[in-house]
């Protein structure tokens, strides 16, 4: 029983090495050829600015290395559990070309974009390549000791090891033994690693800090604004519909009383409009209550509530729940509203024919992954309901990340604090 345990502990760790290892090699073989793309044409259309042809190009220019910094900070939270919370100075929607420029340049986390770059595709590159480095190099001395050293050239060198004969090529395969031990400890080490370098630069200190403040700020007076508007609402739905109805009903029975002896079916027609009317009037209260707090989410907790939701979605959609236990119930209820509007934006815009939602806690954040199969191009503030979210969140201090490449597929990644 011992021996089975070890053995699938080894099989789980050597997965870990593995996964490690192609995650790495991935991220090298991707974040060269964007950073350098990203450092490229930021350096192209800001020299443009003075004859104003970078006025046009450096927001767009600018939105593509957000977007790339914002995909790196969704695989560090993924892969690395390294959290790097967006720091961005919103800009107004109907801002035209030159405000939007210079209000870019003006937010230091641009600034921070822009020097993450040349240390992605250097230091960074490094770290994400070492991975695999460590875990594929040995197979070259394991295979010089097989006997490929007979076709090496003459002063062929395995890291410090000249290869001139049989012996020496089990010297590399001794070498490469080592370096496989290495790469057991080393590997997932290495990956996090690179994340935390990611964070060092993408971070911003003090000036973070700062910019955290006066994101909190905007959205406790966004919270309150829009609890003022959420009450006004219910009053005018109450007034609209579910009283209105009930003072209908209440009318019909005054009239039914009158009518009970001088005219008998007159008075059954009308207890059959009330008793429709009392039905109309529950149905809306129902569903009023609904649209505060779904009773499914009070009674079976969030994961059963967002089981809930997807099943009246026209769209197929998988849902997976990690959750050890209930949070606290206004994290699961902006959870769950916020899980519900980026469901709808891919039902909406997104042209998708497949969902999954993907729901878990890790380091003390309630994390929730929305990923649809359509078009892409999801971009918060830009009408698709994201900023409204970003809002919700950020009232718990969470935060919305959103990886959307056009063609597909879109990935919303939203994290909450939670006990």
């Amino acid at each position: 029983m011992t021996m089975d345990t070890k053995n699938g502990s080894g099989r789980t760790t050597g997965r870990g090495i593995g996964l490690a290892a192609v995650r790495g090699l991935a991220l090298a073989l991707v974040s060269l050829p964007g950073a350098v793309l990203c450092f490229c044409l930021s350096l192209v259309s800001i020299a443009l600015i003075p004859i104003g042809v970078g006025i046009v190009t450096t927001p767009y220019v600018l939105t593509g290395v957000r977007a790339f910094a914002d995909a790196r900070r969704v695989l560090a939270a993924e892969w690395g559990g390294v959290r790097i919370p967006p720091a961005y100075r919103p800009l107004p929607e109907d801002a035209n070309p030159w405000a939007r420029t210079f209000g870019m340049l003006r937010d230091p986390a641009t600034w921070r974009d822009l020097w993450w770059l040349p240390v992605d595709m250097t230091a960074g590159f490094v770290t994400a390549l070492l991975p695999a480095v460590l875990l594929l190099f040995p197979l070259e001395g394991f295979a010089l000791a097989l006997g490929l050293w007979r076709v090496v050239p003459d002063g062929y060198w395995y890291g410090f090891v000249p290869v001139t004969g049989q012996a020496s090529a089990f010297g590399a395969a001794a070498l490469g033994l080592v370096l496989l031990f290495l790469a057991h400890f080393l590997t997932p080490r290495l990956l996090r690693l690179h994340f935390r370098l990611t964070r060092a630069v993408l971070g911003g200190g003090q000036e973070e800090l700062a910019e955290r403040v006066r994101v909190l700020t905007e959205t406790r007076r966004d919270a309150v604004d829009t609890s003022a508007a959420e009450l006004r609402r219910i009053e005018r739905d109450l007034h609209d519909g579910a009283q209105a109805r009930l003072v209908a009903v209440g009318m019909d029975l005054g009239t039914i009383e009158a009518l009970l002896d001088k005219d008998p079916a007159r008075a059954k027609e009308l207890i059959a409009q009330a008793r429709k009317s009392s039905v109309e009037a529950l149905t809306e209260l129902r569903e009023l209550v609904r649209g505060i707090h779904p009773p499914v989410l009070a009674e079976r907790g969030l994961g059963d509530a967002v089981r809930a939701l997807t099943l009246r979605l026209p769209v197929a959609t998988e849902v997976s729940v990690d959750l050890p236990g209930r949070a606290e119930a206004p994290v699961e209820s902006a959870a769950y509203f916020a899980v519900s509007e980026v469901l709808t934006n891919a039902v909406k815009h997104a042209g998708a024919d497949r969902i999954w939602v993907d729901l878990h806690r890790a380091d003390g954040m309630l994390r929730a992954t929305v990923t649809d199969n359509g078009k892409g191009g999801a971009v918060v503030g830009a009408g698709s309901g994201l900023a409204g979210v970003e809002r919700r969140l950020g009232t718990f201090d969470g935060v919305l990340a959103v990886s959307s490449p056009a063609g597909g597929p879109t990935m919303v990644t939203m994290e909450i604090p939670c006990a």
